[in-house]
């Protein structure tokens, strides 16, 4: 289930990264956002029904982020909340990377992998950005569409389809 919601993020990273970088308005922009949301929730619930609370944990993460994306675009809402639960989400992302790639747990049943810890903290930046940007007023310009963009490719899509055709 990993490697689908992965190849959704790649997509919903990609096109939220465009579609800053080419002013496309915020409803349109929503319309993947909210698909997206909507299946890592659903993907999510199933885990967690099955009993698998780290994957359906770290995965709701992504998919109250996008439907959190998608809700401020559609009503225009204030950027703060959302920066404040990405702030949230940033802080686990590097928690989750240290566990999964440094040291491992036998606990969830994860072995060290440092692919892991590199995408995790990958994502963490991303997520520090709504921080900076929203929080701290510093405006970084073409840098986090760019960024979407870059790590919907090597974080989520790249991955995905390994993780789908069996060699990750």
């Amino acid at each position: 289930m990993l490697g689908v919601c992965l190849l959704f993020v790649g997509i919903v990273l990609i096109n939220n990264g465009m579609c800053t970088l080419y002013k496309v308005d915020g409803k349109s922009a929503a319309v993947m956002n909210l698909l997206t949301g909507g299946l890592s929730v659903f993907i999510n619930f199933v885990s967690l029904v099955q009993g698998n609370y780290y994957a359906a944990g770290t995965g709701l993460l992504f998919g109250f982020t996008y439907l959190f994306v998608a809700f401020s675009k559609i009503y225009k809402l204030s950027p703060i909340p959302f920066a404040w639960f990405s702030t949230f989400v940033a802080v686990n992302a590097l928690i989750f990377g240290t566990i999964e790639g440094i040291t491992g747990s036998a606990a969830l049943g994860i072995t060290a992998d440092i692919r892991w810890a590199g995408i995790w903290y990958l994502w963490a930046i991303l997520w520090g950005t709504a921080f900076v940007e929203d929080i701290m007023g510093k405006k970084l310009g073409k840098f986090v569409p760019l960024l979407q963009v870059f790590e919907g490719v090597v974080t989520a899509w790249i991955p995905g389809i390994m993780l789908i055709l069996g060699v990750w």
